[in-house]
C-alpha cells in the first residue's frame, strides 16, 4: 500500500476507537477492517484474502496461507461486517485531508531555500517523511490539522540536522509562520 491509503487506515482506525470502547472490539480485526475500507476509499483496493493472509502470517510467523474452508469465510465476514460497523460508526466520514500534500509543498519551498550542498549532506526529506509516518501511530492526525502536522514533521527534522532556514531573521518572522 501507498503512503495515503496507510494514512487513512490509521486515520479510521483512531478515530473508531475514539467513538468506541477500546475493549468492546477486537483491535486486530478493526486494523484489518481499516486496511480494508482505506483500500475502498483511496482507490487502490485490497483483496479481503490478502489482507487475511498478510496478517494470518504477522501473527502466526511461518504458517502457511489459510485454507478456504469455514474459518477463512467467518474472518472475511468478520472483516465486512466490521467494516459496515465503522461506516455506521464514523457517520460515513471516512475521507480525510493528509499531511502529504503540504510537506511535499514546504519541502520544494525549502529545497529551494536552502544551498544545494547543504540539502544534498543532510537528510531532511527522508527524516520529515519518517515522522510524517510515525506521527499515525498516534492520534497526532485527529487533534491536529493537516498544515500543523507537516509543518511540525519538517521543524523537527531540521532541528535534528541543526539546519537553520537561510534569512529567517531578516524576516521577522519563523519561516513556518509564512505558511
Amino acid at each position: 500500500m501507498q503512503s495515503i491509503p496507510i494514512a487513512t487506515a490509521c486515520t479510521i482506525y483512531h478515530k473508531f476507537f475514539c467513538e468506541t470502547n477500546l475493549d468492546a472490539y477486537d483491535p486486530y480485526l478493526v486494523a484489518m477492517s481499516s486496511i480494508y475500507l482505506a483500500g475502498k476509499v483511496e482507490e487502490q483496493h485490497l483483496r479481503t484474502r490478502d489482507i487475511i493472509n498478510v496478517s494470518n502470517r504477522y501473527f502466526n510467523p511461518g504458517s502457511e496461507p489459510l485454507e478456504l474452508d469455514s474459518r477463512f469465510w467467518e474472518l472475511r465476514d468478520s472483516i465486512v461486517q466490521c467494516e459496515l460497523l465503522m461506516l455506521r460508526v464514523l457517520r460515513f466520514q471516512v475521507s480525510f485531508q493528509h499531511p502529504h500534500k503540504y510537506l511535499l509543498h514546504y519541502l520544494i519551498s525549502l529545497k529551494n531555500w536552502l544551498n544545494r550542498y547543504r540539502w544534498q549532506r543532510t537528510p531532511i526529506a527522508i527524516t520529515a517523511w519518517a515522522l510524517l509516518r510515525d506521527s499515525y501511530h498516534g492520534g497526532l492526525c485527529l487533534r491536529f490539522q493537516a498544515q500543523h502536522i507537516a509543518v511540525a514533521v519538517l521543524y523537527l527534522a531540521l532541528q535534528v540536522y541543526g539546519v537553520e532556514v537561510p534569512a529567517e531573521a531578516e524576516a521577522g518572522k519563523p519561516w513556518w509562520q509564512t505558511h
